[in-house]
């Protein structure tokens, strides 16, 4: 990419991310002050419900990563108070930079602050020379994945089981820690297109009985192959299905592992989610 070219994009990065932000009624910037990375670090622990003595990531840890030259940002309502915040690294020896850790206070999820802060990690990134950013997520959870891959554009082709390892505190419910490793390619038409709130839309999938190739753990399916791709379902909630019955939910997160196992394994890629669940999942190279 030419540099004339470059510094467009930047700038299309930054006006977005302004917008993005000013749309969700925040202030989105860098964060650099340890009085704001305790607070980062206490806003986490409420978002995943984790138990005393445990943290998702501690403030001694967003300060090595903001000192390190890394990426921690803010996003802070009218008060000053930070509501959302997201922290990645820059992969070494690459154009790529890896998201760590992204969240938003409970109750407010709709008003487009994570969508802000994802905004201004790509105009950072950017102005940085890079070209990429990859994170996980979990596989089942529908808003999330709709997000990462509809909202953003990113996509995803890997499947990785329990990532992490046992997960602690009541939104996980020691469930195991299945990820797909989003790729968000910050220089495409795609991602400038989304980053302007013109994302390409994917629809709930029409398809015949004939069409199913598998069923789900409630009977009904889950994976069909329809207009030139596969499609697969995911529970409409499963963190609510975790706490009423942690049964069924490992049934389903067996369910997707295989399916997404087999489907990366034959050189299909997750390109968007429908607002019902459904990951579009096409053959490899195509739109």
């Amino acid at each position: 990419m030419l540099p004339t070219e470059r510094a467009a994009l930047t700038q299309q990065a930054e006006t977005a991310a302004l917008v993005a932000a000013h749309s969700a009624g925040v202030r989105v910037s860098d964060e650099g002050s340890l009085a704001g990375f305790l607070e980062i670090e206490a806003l986490f622990n409420r978002i995943w419900l984790l138990p005393p003595g445990e943290s998702a990531i501690p403030s001694e840890l967003l300060r090595s990563i903001s000192h390190a030259g890394c990426n921690v940002t803010a996003a802070r309502d009218q008060t000053g108070r930070i509501i959302g915040a997201a922290a990645a690294i820059v992969t070494p020896q690459s154009q790529s930079m890896y998201s760590l850790i992204a969240g938003v206070a409970s109750g407010i999820s709709d008003r487009g602050v994570g969508f802000a802060l994802k905004q201004h990690q790509r105009a950072w990134g950017l102005a940085r020379d890079l070209t990429e950013m990859t994170w996980t997520f979990d596989p089942l959870v529908s808003r999330n994945a709709r997000f990462n891959l509809s909202k953003l554009g990113a996509d995803a082709s890997e499947y990785a089981v329990d990532f992490y390892g046992p997960m602690q505190g009541d939104m996980n419910a020691n469930d195991e820690s299945d990820r797909l490793v989003a790729v968000w390619p910050l220089t495409s038409a795609e991602t400038a297109a989304c980053s302007e709130d013109r994302p390409i839309p994917v629809d709930h999938p029409s398809f015949s009985r004939s069409d199913v190739l598998k069923e789900g753990p409630d009977g009904d399916p889950v994976l069909v192959n329809a207009h030139g791709a596969l499609w697969c379902r995911v529970p409409n909630d499963i963190v609510a299905l975790r706490a009423q019955s942690p049964q069924v939910a490992a049934e389903w997160r067996s369910s997707i592992r295989s399916i997404f196992t087999d489907v990366f394994a034959s050189g299909h890629i997750a390109r968007g989610v429908s607002r019902d669940g459904w990951y579009r999942l096409a053959p490899g190279g195509t739109e």
